[in-house]
């Protein structure tokens, strides 16, 4: 349980900084076009923090940690969303800096949304089996 509250934590750091270096870098440079650092701050917000949370109450209605995909998912997922986000950051900065970002980031960010994924469907199947788990507890309880 407590390791879901400090990566909801930490993501909430995370996605308040993001947003203060989207604002400084870009004024600093007087940068006023698009940016993929425009949305590293929902990003991290959202997947990171409000997913940690959800999660969080989830643990404490079926004990997912009980279940054995549990550490895989929080790993993987945890890696692939460090993976796209550390790679949105570096593709904005480039940007906000006159630079072009080659093809090979493309290929890291798509290996981002992949481990993500791969966590998500961990997550999900672990979620699947601690439900059914307190499904058949209260079905034994309210027999007996």
């Amino acid at each position: 349980m407590r390791k879901l509250f400090v990566a909801a934590d930490v993501y909430m750091i995370l996605g308040l900084i993001s947003g203060l270096y989207y604002r400084e870098l870009t004024k600093a440079n007087d940068f006023t076009g698009d940016t993929q650092l425009s949305v590293v701050h929902t990003h991290i917000l959202a997947l990171g923090m409000l997913f940690f949370l959800i999660a969080l109450a989830l643990e404490k209605l079926f004990t997912l940690s009980a279940g054995k995909l549990f550490t895989a998912f929080f790993w993987v997922y945890n890696a692939g969303l460090a993976l796209t986000v550390g790679l949105m950051i570096v593709r904005g900065t480039l940007t906000v800096l006159g630079h072009e970002a080659g093809p090979a980031l493309d290929g890291l960010s798509g290996l981002g949304h992949i481990t993500i994924t791969l966590g998500l469907i961990f997550f999900f199947v672990n979620l699947g089996k601690r439900v059914e788990a307190e499904v058949k507890e209260k079905d034994k309880a309210a027999a007996a």
